[in-house]
């Protein structure tokens, strides 16, 4: 069965480790959630994923699984907490490349029959410049780039988003402020990667929200549970929030290209360009 409409698609990005990307997209998942909306989490980290674990789930069969023909697509899908649906990291893209135009279809087809009833796709990408995120982020509708205030993070993202731009066309970014004092902070950390791109680049930036550190992140990690599950009334959980009810009034596709079988064809196009 084919998805019944378009599925936001948002691929969380970072240039570099460390500025606490993947935290970010599991609380944006569980916090879209909470609002209703039906969320898949797929974790697109190829070498180092570690969604499931950070959830305490414990995958057994990955993507990878799937790709060698071992088991299907509904085979490995794990139940998170808020009823999110989580596709634990295959093992590299060049799975996707030796796939046949049958494993292909099977695989769009496989998509597009879980996300039947699904609203959000969010994607977390590895950090930095390589193949697998350049391919998350070219097929995504949306892309997330979240940085924290260190000279590398921001020196970093924007060489990510250089590269996205000039060489993939990606014309807009949104900007998450991560690990940051509070608002202000996450103002001037903004402000300070917009000038960078003014500047030098043809891309368009656009500020969706900050959130503070807080020792309930730590906490929640060391539970293997996400901020907005273990601390729901803490500072980064309320922030996580309200980023997602602005991520939620962003646009849908209004074509079929914003389908989900439309997002994996893409993915599987551009690993086999990279690999030409």
């Amino acid at each position: 069965m084919a998805s019944m409409g378009p599925v936001q698609v948002i691929a969380v990005t970072s240039g570099k480790g460390g500025v606490g990307k993947s935290v970010a997209a599991v609380n944006l998942a569980l916090a879209l959630a909470g609002l209703g909306r039906r969320v898949m989490l797929l974790d697109g980290d190829l070498a180092m994923g570690n969604v499931d674990v950070l959830l305490g789930l414990g995958a057994e069969r990955t993507l990878a699984d799937v790709l060698a023909g071992d088991c299907g697509l509904e085979d490995i899908v794990l139940a998170g907490p808020g009823g999110i649906r989580v596709v634990p990291a295959a093992s590299g893209m060049r799975s996707m490349v030796r796939l046949s135009a049958r494993q292909q279809a099977g695989l769009i087809h496989d998509f597009g029959r879980l996300a039947d009833q699904l609203d959000v796709l969010v994607v977390d990408t590895a950090s930095g410049i390589d193949d697998s995120t350049v391919g998350f982020v070219r097929a995504a509708r949306e892309v997330l780039v979240v940085l924290c205030d260190e000279p590398a993070s921001i020196a970093d993202a924007y060489a990510l988003i250089g590269l996205l731009n000039r060489d993939c066309g990606v014309a807009r970014f949104r900007i998450l402020a991560n690990m940051v004092a509070g608002p202000r902070e996450g103002r001037e950390l903004f402000a300070k990667l917009l000038r960078l791109t003014e500047q030098f680049l043809a891309a368009t930036l656009q500020y969706v929200g900050a959130v503070p550190w807080d020792d309930s992140l730590r906490r929640a990690v060391q539970r293997q549970a996400a901020v907005c599950e273990a601390f729901p009334r803490s500072k980064s959980a309320l922030a996580f929030r309200a980023i997602a009810e602005k991520v939620d009034g962003w646009p849908l596709p209004a074509n079929p290209r914003g389908h989900v079988e439309f997002f994996v064809e893409h993915l599987i196009r551009t690993a086999q360009a990279k690999s030409a």
